[in-house]
């Protein structure tokens, strides 16, 4: 009696969307159900062991370098695999979601490397999903072209050899893609956004004299990192292309991952290409981690912690130290700020400040380093130039005048700021305005002159949390407490609502936004992810 054939994926409550066929094949969704069997139950097994770990650093305020890991640390032998050409020079990267418009002016940017982003710059509608992809094939092939109905304006791409080698960058671990489900039973995201991409344009990247090049988000332990190792290695089977084709950059982004970042790269050896400083998200992770670590964990407000911050700068020196030792490319972390196009003295202050982020990261020993806005390529351009020369990276800058202790990653009380009353309302007002946008599916929104992506609302609700739950007192006098962010929200609506004018204000998003932000900075039960509870709100 022969094995009955496989379960097939089924699309669930989904509008058909306008070339969904190309994306959504019989072949491409049968390579993705076939992810879902063979490495969901690791996933899940390996989200319950954050749980877990989640809870002893609650119990015992502290992390540590893995004693089970220390041989991996002290043998000096092994190197991660060299650089394909089309990233051996990474010195400028731009970053953004995969709608048409930034397809185009990403390729188009100047950069050396788009980080294509179904992750926190884009909201996981499944319009976001599917197109997403859809736009990357077409500019492969060369037959993407957009007009801004607005303007008029007509983008189409520079010639091949101007283009930005592509790195993708999939959903966190963490999500689930409801539209897509095998039994019942929702696929992760990270499959979905993994498997379609790497199913119809891996062969079409060799061809191209480039390859199936990942960045992977909010990974927190090696084990994790293990597990993306075996999907590549099946992955890369399954299409019959060879082993080590795949490349990935681990963005180091959470605080225990900062604590394995070597173990992480050998995991990944034979598929590893760098490690990255997400400094937005690594701020969340660590008060996640201690929010209830008592007042030394407290972190004042997000814009008083600057890379410069001696934990910070741990955490950056070790990053360069670690990849330059193993052969890998350290990539510094975001500018964010969005040049104003009616405010020259704007420009000029945030360009400076830009200048010198990047001229520090270069110094430093980091390879390149992202921006979220093609107007800062130059600029940051120019940082590594005078660097780097002619010369692609500065991986034979070894760093190992660098020497970081366990305790000086978590020295939070290091830094000599205070939350203040100005920081709550600040992530009060940033937090509904970048939910609403995400609600409405937008995931990169332009809040205060800087770019703001899902990172951003994590840090404005964790820090609000964390605020009232150790009882912080303001310099003005007023306590944290559930009811004063109530009172600040309440007035940010109202200021939105005569900023904007009742029509725009009842046809958005923002009192659900309101509500929901209130709901993961108040609840004492904290959510993990605020995408968890606004991606059921998400239509």
């Amino acid at each position: 009696m022969s094995a009955p054939a496989p379960s097939t994926l089924a699309i669930v409550d989904a509008e058909p969307l306008p070339r969904q066929e190309e994306v959504l094949t019989d072949a491409a969704l049968a390579f993705v159900a076939e992810l879902h069997r063979q490495f969901t139950p690791r996933r899940n097994e390996l989200l319950a062991r954050r749980g877990e770990r989640r809870a002893e650093i609650a119990r015992t305020s502290t992390l540590d370098f893995l004693p089970e890991t220390a041989a991996v640390r002290a043998d000096d032998s092994w190197k991660v695999a060299p650089a394909p050409a089309a990233l051996s020079d990474r010195r400028v990267e731009i970053t953004g979601p995969t709608d048409r418009k930034m397809t185009i002016n990403a390729l188009n940017s100047g950069a050396k490397v788009w980080l294509a982003d179904f992750e926190d710059a884009s909201a996981p509608t499944w319009e976001n999903v599917v197109l997403g992809q859809l736009n990357l094939t077409d500019a492969y092939e060369r037959r993407i072209d957009f007009t801004d109905p607005k303007s008029g304006k007509s983008y189409a791409l520079k010639s091949a050899d101007e283009l930005a080698t592509v790195v993708m960058r999939p959903r966190g671990w963490h999500l689930e893609e409801r539209h897509l489900q095998l039994d019942g039973v929702s696929v992760p995201g990270a499959l979905v956004d993994f498997g379609l991409y790497f199913f119809h344009n891996a062969q079409r990247l060799i061809d191209l004299g480039k390859g199936p090049y990942f960045y992977l988000p909010k990974t927190e332990s090696h084990l994790e990192a293990r597990l993306w190792n075996d999907i590549f290695v099946f992955a890369q089977d399954y299409v019959g292309i060879p082993q080590g084709t795949v490349r990935a950059t681990v963005l180091i982004e959470t605080i225990t991952a900062a604590y394995e970042m070597e173990e992480i790269l050998y995991e990944l050896r034979d598929h590893a290409a760098g490690l990255n400083a997400g400094r937005w998200d690594y701020l969340f992770s660590i008060v996640k981690n201690f929010r209830d670590g008592g007042a030394k964990f407290v972190l004042p407000d997000r814009n008083a912690v600057t890379m410069t911050a001696p934990f910070m700068r741990a955490y950056t020196e070790l990053l360069v130290r670690t990849c330059h030792k193993r052969g890998a490319h350290a990539i510094g972390g975001m500018a964010a700020f969005i040049p104003s196009r009616r405010d020259a003295e704007v420009n000029k202050v945030a360009f400076e400040k830009v200048k010198a982020d990047k001229d520090r990261e270069a110094n430093d020993g980091f390879d390149g380093s992202w921006v979220a806005h093609p107007d800062l390529v130059p600029i940051a351009l120019a940082s590594f130039d005078a660097v780097l020369g002619e010369k692609p990276n500065q991986k034979d800058r070894l760093r190992e005048d660098v020497s970081v202790a366990p305790g000086d990653l978590i020295a939070i009380d290091s830094l000599d700021a205070s939350p203040t009353y100005d920081g709550l309302r600040n992530a009060v007002a940033v937090g509904i305005r970048y939910i609403e946008a995400w609600l409405r599916g937008l995931g990169a929104v332009a809040i205060f002159n800087l770019m703001e992506d899902a990172a951003t609302a994590e840090i404005s609700r964790s820090q609000i949390w964390q605020w009232i739950n150790a009882d912080v007192v303001f310099e003005n006098g007023e306590h944290a407490t559930a009811d004063l962010a109530r009172k600040v929200a309440a007035g940010e609506l109202a200021a939105i609502r005569e900023e904007i004018g009742e029509e725009t204000f009842t046809t958005g998003k923002w009192q659900q936004a309101h509500d929901l932000l209130l709901q993961v900075s108040l609840d004492q039960d904290y959510a993990d992810f605020l995408t968890l509870p606004a991606y059921e709100q998400l239509r």
